[in-house]
């Protein structure tokens, strides 16, 4: 199970704290969905009109007529070397815009570091395996829990972290709740200045123990 926790005091109807939070529980797909979305609604209304079309909707002689128009069709053929040019390069942009499409919908989950304001003048960078090496091994000293592991995600403007820990048979599962909240991420909240951190915490049960790693 997961559940969004901020780390430290945030505003309660932020609506970009609740964009942060959503982000710390899972990867979003929502880019990808209103693309295909998109796709879906066009061609849904290509289809539509192609069959009111061919249904004589339009009238009977226009169903029998062609699907592109004749003088359409003369133009084309009268300029066939820019109609030729004018395809390629709307195949090669839909060709480029489906690649940059999959490669971002395949790409892993960017883990940010994190910017630590030190004072006026002075910040401090801590790199996004630190933060997740800190609050995991901060989780596995707890009793009950097994292994732990954390990663940073969303970007260095909005990070965000994910934890998942795994819990021993005979953990408390109500005292692990408890604590993580309680002593993990007060704990990360104090050692990085106190910054506003969406967290979310992911507990499963662990049959098998394996090796503590992160």
């Amino acid at each position: 199970m997961s559940q969004p926790t901020d780390v430290g005091p945030a505003p309660a109807a932020d609506p970009r704290a609740e964009r942060r939070s959503r982000r710390a529980v899972a990867r979003s797909a929502g880019r990808e969905r209103r693309v295909v979305g998109l796709i879906g609604l066009i061609a849904l209304l290509v289809g539509a009109g192609t069959a009111l079309l061919a249904f004589g909707v339009f009238g009977s002689g226009r169903a029998q007529r062609p699907l592109l128009d004749p003088i359409l069709v003369d133009a084309l053929r009268s300029q066939a070397l820019i109609s030729r040019i004018v395809a390629l390069v709307v195949c090669v942009v839909l060709v480029v815009a489906g690649l940059v499409w999959a490669v971002r919908a395949l790409a892993p989950e960017r883990r940010p570091d994190l910017a630590v304001d030190a004072g006026p003048d002075t910040s401090v960078v801590v790199t996004s395996s630190a933060v997740a090496e800190a609050v995991a091994g901060q989780a596995r000293t707890l009793p009950g829990i097994s292994r732990a592991r954390a990663r940073m995600v969303g970007d260095e403007r909005e990070p965000a972290l994910r934890l998942t820990v795994w819990l021993a048979e005979d953990a408390d599962v109500a005292e692990v709740c408890r604590r993580i909240p309680e002593e993990v991420l007060a704990a990360a909240t104090d050692a990085f200045g106190g910054r506003v951190l969406p967290v979310a915490v992911r507990i499963e049960a662990d049959t098998a123990e394996g090796p503590r790693v992160r």
